[in-house]
C-alpha cells in the first residue's frame, strides 16, 4: 500500500510558517499568531485554511478565555498525532529507539543489542527496532532520524564514527532502502540540541550551549536560533581542550585535556589506580559521596575541571543558557561544590548569572534527538533554504 503523501509537501513557505509556529508555540490565539507574525486577519484566515483542511491544525476549545468582543476563543494547536517518527541513538553495542509525535514526544521506546557492528548488520537491527515500535502505526510514521557519536556529511554518510569503529559509511541510503522510509542521519550531540532548541529546554532563547559528559566530551551551540556546524563538527574536539597542565593525559597524548579529566573511563581508570582495585564510574560517585578521601580528592579535581570548561564556554560564547547531561553527569551533582568554586574562579563578579539547566542522563533523550531532527527534516522540506526560516520567541 502506498504511504500516504506529508501534509507539509504541499504547504506554501507562508502557511508552513504559521504551522511551524503553532508546533513549537501553541496553542495560540489566532491574534497571537498575525502579532508574532506581522498578519493581517484575512491573511492568517487565508494561510490557516489549508492548514485545518489538511488537519495539521485543529481549534482548540477554550471557554476560559475570551476575545475583545466577548466570543469565546478558540486558539489553534498542532495535531500532533498526524505523523509518527522513529528515533534511534545508535550507541557502541546498542541501538536506543522511540517512537514519537510531531511534538517529539515519547510513545513508545525500546532497544536492542548489537553483537556485529558491520554496517549491514547494524541496518538490520535498524529495522528490528523500527518495526517493534511501529508495529500499530506504521502508516503514520513519517521518517527515520539515527543519532551517533561522530562525524556526519550530508545527514547521510558516516565519515567517522569511533565507538562503531566505522569510516565512510553511506549508513543513510543503506538504512533507507531497507526501511522504505526517508532516513536522516545525524550527530548525536546536534540531534540532542535540535530536540532541546525545538521542544526542550532550548526553546525559550535564541543562543544556548549544551555540554556533554560520558564516554567523551561533547558540545554544541545554538546562536540567533541556529546550531553552529562547521566543517570539523563530530570530531569530538572539545574533549581535547585544556583545563589543567599538569592532569592526567589522554590517548591521543593531550595532558589535562577535557576528555583525560572528564570521561567516565578516564575518571574509572584514575580510580581504579589510586584505590588499587576495579571500580565502576557509580562506585567512584558513591565513594566521594560517602566521604572516601581518594575518590573525593579525584572527583573533587574533576568537578573542578568541569567548572572550567563550563566557565570557558559561558566567557567565549555568552549564551543565554548553559545545559548539562550525558551518562557522566551525576559528577555535577556529586561533585557541585567544587564545580560552583570553580566557575567563580573563571568568572569575573560582575559576569552575569549562569542559567544551567542539568539533564539527567536517558538514552531515550538522545534517541528523541535523533526523531526531532527528522521532524525538522520533514516539516522544513521543500523550502530555498532548510535553515532560513526562523521563529518568534
Amino acid at each position: 500500500m502506498a504511504r500516504p503523501a506529508s501534509p507539509w509537501s504541499q504547504l506554501s513557505p507562508s502557511s508552513r510558517r504559521v504551522a511551524l509556529e503553532v508546533l513549537l508555540h501553541g496553542p495560540l490565539a489566532r491574534a497571537e499568531i498575525a502579532t508574532r507574525l506581522d498578519l493581517s486577519a484575512p491573511s492568517l484566515t487565508r494561510l490557516t485554511k489549508p492548514l485545518l483542511d489538511a488537519r495539521l491544525l485543529h481549534e482548540v476549545a477554550d471557554a476560559g478565555q475570551r476575545a475583545a468582543g466577548g466570543r469565546p476563543l478558540q486558539p489553534l494547536d498542532i495535531q500532533a498525532d498526524v505523523q509518527r517518527f522513529i528515533g534511534i541513538k545508535l550507541a557502541g553495542f546498542r541501538a536506543y529507539g522511540v517512537l514519537t509525535n510531531l511534538r517529539a514526544e515519547i510513545i513508545a521506546s525500546d532497544v536492542t543489542e548489537i553483537g556485529d557492528q558491520s554496517p549491514t548488520a547494524v541496518v538490520a537491527k535498524l529495522e528490528e527496532l523500527a518495526k517493534k515500535l511501529s508495529h500499530d502505526a506504521a502508516d503514520q510514521v513519517a521518517a527515520v532520524g539515527v543519532a551517533l557519536g561522530g562525524a556526519v556529511r550530508g545527514f547521510s554518510h558516516v565519515e567517522r564514527a569511533p565507538f562503531l569503529h566505522w569510516r565512510d559509511v553511506p549508513l543513510g541510503g543503506l538504512a533507507e532502502a531497507t526501511l522504505k522510509l526517508p532516513t536522516v542521519l545525524t550527530n548525536d550531540v546536534d540531534a540532542l540540541m535540535e530536540a532541546e532548541h525545538w521542544f526542550g529546554d532550548g526553546r525559550d532563547v535564541q543562543n544556548f550551549a549544551t555540554l556533554t559528559i560520558g564516554a567523551g566530551v561533547g558540545g554544541g551551540l545554538v546562536v540567533h536560533d541556529r546550531l553552529v556546524t562547521g566543517p570539523d563538527s563530530g570530531l569530538g574536539l572539545l574533549g581535547h581542550f585544556p583545563l589543567d597542565p599538569l592532569g592526567p593525559a589522554c590517548p591521543e597524548g593531550h595532558r589535562g585535556c577535557a576528555d583525560a579529566l572528564l570521561s567516565t573511563e578516564a575518571i574509572q581508570v584514575q580510580a581504579a589506580l589510586a584505590l588499587g582495585r576495579p571500580v565502576t564510574y557509580d562506585q567512584v560517585m558513591d565513594l566521594a559521596q560517602a566521604g572516601d578521601p581518594v575518590a573525593e580528592q579525584l572527583v573533587g579535581r574533576s568537578a573542578h575541571a568541569f567548572g572550567l570548561l563550563i566557565a570557558a564556554v559561558a566567557n567565549i560564547a555568552q549564551p543565554e543558557r548553559i545545559i548539562l547531561t550525558g551518562e557522566g553527569i551525576r559528577l555535577a551533582h556529586v561533585g557541585e561544590r567544587q564545580l560552583r568554586s570553580a566557575l567563580a574562579q573563571a568568572r569575573v563578579p560582575e559576569a552575569s548569572p549562569l542559567d544551567l539547566r542539568v539533564l539527567e542522563d536517558d538514552p531515550d533523550l538522545w534517541a528523541r534527538g535523533a526523531a526531532a531532527v527528522a521532524i525538522q527534516r520533514t516539516v522544513l522540506a521543500h523550502l530555498p533554504d532548510h535553515r532560513a526560516m526562523t521563529v518568534s520567541r
